[in-house]
């Protein structure tokens, strides 16, 4: 894909973020989706500064969850911080990372993004329940590098 704008049209970006606002609806969890054309370092790497440049580890419970894609590259990562990888096993990140795999292996790129915010959230909300009086500390819009 040679724009970024290819990669997710207007329509599927809203379906998105209407699907991070419902999987947060239960969780005081943060889902963030970041998505860029190309990565020139370690995509884990990028995810890692992704997560800071969104102050994603300024949430109250730590409890932020990135989903970063580069999409030239034909890689993403699941970054979640410290509150979350205190609690959760390998199996939260891996069920989460397949969910998108798969998705993504057959073009449908929207969907795999949608599974895996879906993912993450049903995981969140059992460890981090909504509670009376949380929040939305994020926005819940794409960012775009």
């Amino acid at each position: 894909m040679s724009k970024l704008e290819d990669f997710l049209t207007l329509k599927e970006e809203e379906e998105i973020v209407e699907a991070i606002r419902i999987a947060e609806c239960d969780t005081s969890g943060e889902i963030r989706v970041h998505i860029e054309r190309n990565c020139d370092i370690d995509v884990y790497e990028r995810a890692l500064d992704v997560f800071h440049i969104l102050k994603m580890d300024n949430t109250r419970q730590q409890n932020g969850v990135l989903i970063y894609v580069a999409v030239n590259n034909k890689a993403f990562v699941i970054f979640g911080d410290q509150g979350i990888n205190n609690i959760v096993g390998a199996d939260f990140w891996n069920s989460t990372r397949d969910k998108i795999a798969s998705q993504f292996k057959i073009g449908q790129f929207k969907q795999g993004i949608i599974d895996g915010v879906a993912e993450a959230g049903k995981v969140l909300s059992k460890h981090f329940p909504w509670e009376h009086g949380d929040r939305n500390e994020l926005d819940n819009a794409i960012s775009k590098g």
